[in-house]
């Protein structure tokens, strides 16, 4: 069996991580990041029926509580931000690589310019072997996860780097509700285990999580052969009149890759719907962390260490560079990041009227020991297009401030500097140098409660997104040798928003809003070229619309709706106004029946990813895409069966597409503009059991 031999294979790695994950109980001292949110208290409810009115900093921000997370089917981890409203993700590639985002007018590729954090820990990858920002969240387990906290827009000083879309803070479970152990089997060799033990002692609780996961995928021409294992531990206490946790996460994955194919390949009858090209592409990966968190009410603290390795194997224009050998290449990433934050916060009160303000700081240091691109074939190393040693440094200074005048308002103001120093050792020593730069960005919110069940928010914000060291002291191509210009370390953004709340414990949560964003001009360093290109100024602008309505205590309906305009606000010559890869509409929609206790309960969620801008005229488009997935369960004594049937109506949409030029054997030089597509999955059942105590 599979999973059998996907076991003995990680023993050793098993064995490894299993040993950093019991070290909670040597317990250390140390620290807790609080966002926005932290006012309200972290309750054993479904987070879509928290009332946030009066607490919220804008009308896009909410909780998602464990059991809406429990209740969804998801193909993939990574999923779990489209919890985020109007965030979807996708994946042109195999299965351990970070997915593909959209939120906001953004194609936001593997993550930039929506900073993602688990634990007060940044999942978010600066200056990466694949691109800046990368997001990969497969090392989490989904039992094991609390809360997702979100939070759209520039508008929190307490998050700067990778935040002018949004941001997200992950937070595991303090508490499980239950025991389990369980495993799922379904099509295309898909194998999981997973185990979750909670224990409370005199000393305090001991979380210990495990997952192991196997998978082929539906591939013609590739096994992914998914060899997933995760490991997490915690442990959580008082300490000094506060809450103290330690958490260690440990992560290693392997796979191989069916990436994104061209139409024409299809349209020839060279590969099927999902065939693949070149057979010989996929990666590694892993992630091992350690992080402390301390709220001992007005002051939070966190800190934390981790070690992130990737190597991944890629190929999408095939022939078109090297008609010889071929167009795959390497990407190499070995990092150890240390870091952590602090704030105070402060009341008071001023003529009759009530203040309150914080203060925090933040540092990240990024030690790159290898950030490489090389070109291969079957995985063998041609050539080194170019390899560096990267120190990225990052310091934050944050205030913010709450004045109540009135009963009824709030209004807030923010501000935060940013500073960056990089330092990058080259191959080439004329790509090698020190480069720095810093930011202020300013803040500022009001908010008006007509009545207990409606509020309205005004927002406004200064963002930031810092590029790839590498780009910062780049001067000459490492391929042709011709001269390059340097990018800028840090790119302004620029956003406003308006909005409204309404809430009904009774039956609805409801929000709404208005949104504008502006980015700056800059240059971009390409990961996958190793050089830069040019980036012209933009602004997106949409409308948003959330609802989460329950019935009773058992049946709740959703459905998320974004609007979306993305134009480039520069000329430039042979060039269109329309932004690339960006999504004018999403929406999803879906049904739960939860009861408490025995008996069955089901989820039906339908996803719908519109009409793809491909080209700067609009003149390529992308089809739309619908998937609908299902979840039935029955829990009896203790004992869980639950049947997932994942894209139920068997769909041939994409899961992403692109048009550019590539070229397959036989074809011209210089290539053929096609569109590139990767498939969704086929519909595929799923069946868990899992005994909870």
């Amino acid at each position: 069996m599979k999973l059998k031999q996907h076991i003995l294979k990680t023993r050793s790695a098993k064995a490894y991580l299993t040993s950093v994950c019991l070290l909670p109980l040597c317990g250390l001292s140390a620290t807790a990041l609080a966002d926005d949110l932290d006012k309200i208290e972290r309750l054993e409810v479904r987070g879509r029926q928290i009332n946030t009115l009066g607490h919220s900093t804008s009308a896009s921000e909410g909780i998602v509580g464990a059991a809406e997370i429990e209740s969804r089917p998801l193909l993939r981890t990574g999923e779990i931000l489209e919890f985020v409203p109007g965030m979807i993700v996708t994946q042109h590639s195999g299965s351990g690589k970070a997915n593909q985002y959209f939120l906001r007018g953004f194609n936001l590729d593997h993550g930039t310019d929506f900073n993602t954090r688990v634990e007060g820990m940044p999942v978010n990858m600066r200056t990466h072997g694949h691109g800046q920002g990368y997001t990969d969240l497969n090392f989490l387990i989904p039992e094991l996860l609390g809360e997702i906290r979100y939070a759209k827009g520039a508008y929190y000083p307490e998050v700067a780097d990778f935040s002018g879309a949004g941001a997200a803070q992950i937070l595991l479970a303090d508490e499980l509700a239950y025991r389990q152990v369980g495993v799922t089997l379904g099509e295309y060799g898909y194998q999981r285990l997973v185990a979750a033990q909670d224990m409370k002692t005199e000393v305090g609780r001991f979380i210990l999580g495990t997952e192991l996961q196997a998978y082929d995928g539906p591939w013609s021409d590739i096994k992914e052969d998914v060899s997933k294992i995760n490991v997490i531990g915690r442990y959580l206490t008082k300490l000094n009149g506060g809450d103290f946790s330690l958490t260690m996460m440990a992560y290693d994955n392997s796979w191989n890759s069916a990436d994104q194919i061209p139409a024409r390949a299809v349209e020839s009858g060279l590969i099927d719907f999902y065939g693949s090209l070149d057979t010989d592409v996929g990666g590694e990966a892993s992630r091992y962390s350690i992080s402390a968190n301390y709220d001992a009410g007005n002051w939070q603290a966190n800190a934390y260490a981790i070690r992130s390795t990737m190597d991944l194997f890629s190929n999408f224009t095939y022939f078109l560079n090297d008609p010889i050998n071929g167009d795959e290449f390497e990407q190499v990433d070995e990092r150890t990041i240390w870091g952590g934050d602090i704030k105070r916060d402060w009341q008071m009160s001023l003529a009759g009227t009530q203040i309150n303000y914080s203060l925090g700081a933040d540092v990240r240091y990024d030690d790159i020991g290898a950030v490489g691109l090389y070109n291969t074939k079957a995985r063998e190393r041609l050539s080194t297009v170019r390899l560096d040693e990267v120190q990225e440094l990052s310091t934050g200074l944050f205030g913010k401030l709450e004045w109540l005048p009135a009963d009824q308002w709030r209004l807030n103001l923010g501000l935060r500097y940013d500073y960056f120093d990089v330092q990058v050792d080259s191959d080439n020593h004329l790509n090698s140098g020190d480069a720095s730069d810093g930011m202020l960005s300013l803040k500022a919110g009001a908010s008006y409660l007509v009545n207990d069940n409606l509020e309205l928010y005004m927002n406004a914000g200064q963002g930031l997104h810092s590029n790839d060291a590498r780009g910062a002291t780049i001067k000459v191509d490492p391929v042709t040798g011709d001269p390059v210009e340097k990018v800028d370390l840090l790119v302004r953004s620029n956003g406003g928003e308006f909005g409204v709340k309404y809430y009904d414990r009774d039956f609805i949560n409801f929000s709404a809003a208005l949104w504008y964003l502006e980015l700056d001009s800059e240059l971009l360093f390409v990961g996958d070229a190793g050089n830069t290109e040019p980036s012209r100024a933009s602004e997106r602008y949409g409308a948003e619309i959330t609802a989460y309505y329950w019935l009773n205590d058992d049946v709740s309906l959703d459905m998320e709706l974004a609007w979306t305009r993305a134009r480039f606000t520069e000329n430039e010559l042979d060039e269109g106004k329309y932004v690339d890869g960006a999504v004018p509409f999403v929406g999803s929609a879906g049904i739960t029946y939860r009861p408490d206790g025995d008996g069955w309960y089901t989820s039906v969620r339908l996803r719908y990813l519109g009409e793809r801008i491909l080209d700067s005229f609009d003149e390529h488009k992308a089809d739309d895409t619908t998937l609908v997935n299902l979840a039935l369960g029955y829990q009896l004594s203790g004992f869980d069966t639950k049947l997932e049937l994942l894209n139920i109506f068997d769909s041939k949409d994409h899961d992403i597409d692109y048009f550019y030029e590539s070229r397959l054997a036989g074809e011209p030089a210089e290539g053929v503009e096609d569109l590139h597509y990767h498939p969704v999955e086929p519909r595929m059942v799923r069946v868990s059991v899992s005994y909870r105590f």
